[in-house]
């Protein structure tokens, strides 16, 4: 009998390892970014914001596979944290514009060195297993 539901086996599954090594390497920035009073989800917007300033929520949200009932809430922690500010474009008002404030920029610097702290994570890895995984995943996500 449990041969015949053999594709309902969590070891036959692609998406369980997919979901523990998620989970494993989102779990690996906890102690950089709780000091700084970040999550994971927080970081990732400001990753985006360092790299282009200015970014509609729309834009955002494709940018991070996220819809907008997750970015409105976090985006108005920010904003009322003072990190961004969140204005309606001028060429179209249905449009919610992100702006990283000099307070965000700041943290910056104090990001800077989490990525290479937290690649230990992938360390049983070679550089070339590390760029051939991170194609493939785009591969899935695309």
């Amino acid at each position: 009998m449990a041969q015949e539901y053999e594709q309902l086996k969590l070891e036959n599954q692609l998406c369980f390892p997919l979901y523990a090594c998620s989970r494993k390497i989102v779990n690996s920035y906890t102690p950089y970014l709780k000091p700084l009073g970040l999550t994971y989800t927080q970081y990732i917007v400001f990753m985006v914001l360092w790299d282009k300033e200015e970014i509609s929520v729309g834009e955002l949200g494709k940018t991070l596979f996220l819809d907008a009932g997750t970015l409105t809430p976090l985006l108005k922690k920010l904003e009322k944290s003072g990190y961004i500010t969140r204005n309606r474009s001028t060429d179209d008002e249905r449009i919610t514009c992100i702006h990283i404030t000099e307070e965000g920029n700041k943290l910056k610097e104090q990001c800077k060195d989490i990525p290479s702290k937290v690649a230990s994570v992938a360390s049983g890895l070679k550089e070339k297993e590390i760029k051939e995984l991170y194609n493939f995943l785009y591969k899935i996500l695309r």
